[in-house]
C-alpha cells in the first residue's frame, strides 16, 4: 500500500511518503522543498551522486519516528544547506525549505 500524506510541523508543510512493504517495515521518506528525508531502505551513495540534498535516517516506522529521529549521513548538497549529523530530522527539513 502507498499513502502520501501532507504533513503540517511548525509551520512548515512536508510531503510524506509511505510504502507498506510484505514482511518488513515500511519504506518511509519526507520531501521538504530542496530535499528530502529517507529511511534506510534508500541509497545516501546514490543520493550523492545525483547531486541531491538528502539526509537519512533509520529505525523508523513512522512519520512522527522520522521526524523525531537524528540524522546519521547527509549528502554534500544538504550539508551546504546547513544540515548535519546528529540534527534531528525536523530541523533538517527546515534546513532544506
Amino acid at each position: 500500500m502507498l499513502a502520501v500524506e501532507c504533513l503540517r510541523v511548525d509551520g512548515f508543510s512536508f510531503l510524506g511518503v509511505r510504502v507498506d512493504l510484505p514482511d518488513s517495515p515500511p519504506l518511509l521518506l519526507i520531501v521538504a522543498e530542496k530535499g528530502f528525508v529517507m529511511c534506510g531502505f534508500l541509497n545516501l551513495e546514490v543520493a550523492e551522486r545525483l547531486g541531491v540534498a538528502a539526509a537519512i535516517v533509520s529505525g523508523v516506522r513512522t512519520f512522527e519516528d522520522v521526524l523525531n529521529a537524528e540524522v546519521e549521513g547527509v549528502t554534500s548538497k544538504a550539508g551546504s544547506l546547513g544540515v548535519r549529523v546528529g540534527m534531528k530530522s525536523i530541523e533538517a527539513l527546515k534546513h532544506m525549505f
